[in-house]
């Protein structure tokens, strides 16, 4: 659901975030409020934005109305770029998971930059990170069971966007149920079960400040032995 870190992945971002900041006024900033949306689906909307502050989360609908979410960005990520493949309309919505600051960047303007920049290698390899997640999460949809996929998510969530404590990484986006139901692919009270078995097992805890905290290498040791 979220960019793994690579150093190729993390030297783009930080590229065009240089790119960006030596000429700040040249693209129109917006600030999204919690819970609105950047675009939605069916939107003709033709820019790439580059996230400043906060995070994004990615939804598709289904025909039934049900939510599938895509993937999550956050600070440094640039999203909305199935822009430059040509399709007419905005395919997922774009939704601001706290208040959040960001660069539009116009389609024409965007290739532009990568061009006069040298950017355009750095832009692939983060999209080939981003199709390797895709697919990685993709399996698990087919191959693993939901208490698996859980436990995978809040791994990759800790990964990207959590910050290292001596013995743990803590997540400080605050993520609800329904959101992690979203992501795994199933429903909220099944979530609720295991997050309550990781609790219980000591695979994850709540601090003071309700951030969660997920003991990387026990997660990990628990998840080899119910594969």
């Amino acid at each position: 659901m979220t960019i793994q870190q690579t150093p190729q992945a993390d030297e783009f971002k930080q590229q065009l975030r240089d790119s960006l900041q030596r000429e700040p006024v040249i693209f129109r900033s917006l600030k999204i409020a919690r819970h609105a949306n950047v675009y939605t689906a069916g939107d003709q909307d033709k820019a790439v934005y580059f996230i400043e502050s906060g995070q994004i989360k990615l939804l598709m609908h289904s025909t039934e109305g049900r939510e599938c979410l895509l993937a999550l960005h956050s600070a440094g990520d640039i999203f909305g770029e199935l822009c430059l493949s040509g399709l007419d309309s905005r395919q997922s919505t774009a939704t601001a998971m706290r208040a959040t600051t960001l660069k539009q960047i116009p389609e024409t303007q965007f290739f532009a930059r990568l061009s006069r920049d040298s950017l355009f290698e750095g832009f692939v390899r983060y999209l080939a990170v981003r199709i390797a997640d895709q697919q990685h999460v993709i399996a698990n949809l087919v191959t693993a069971d939901s208490e698996q996929r859980l436990g995978q998510t809040l791994l990759q969530l800790a990964r990207t966007m959590g910050k290292k404590d001596p013995r743990s990484i803590r997540i400080e986006l605050k993520i609800s149920h329904e959101e992690l139901s979203e992501m795994v692919g199933t429903t909220r009270p099944r979530i609720s079960f295991f997050m309550q078995r990781f609790r219980n097992l000591g695979l994850i805890e709540t601090n003071r400040d309700r951030f969660l905290i997920i003991k990387e290498s026990k997660l990990n040791d628990y998840l080899a032995q119910i594969a």
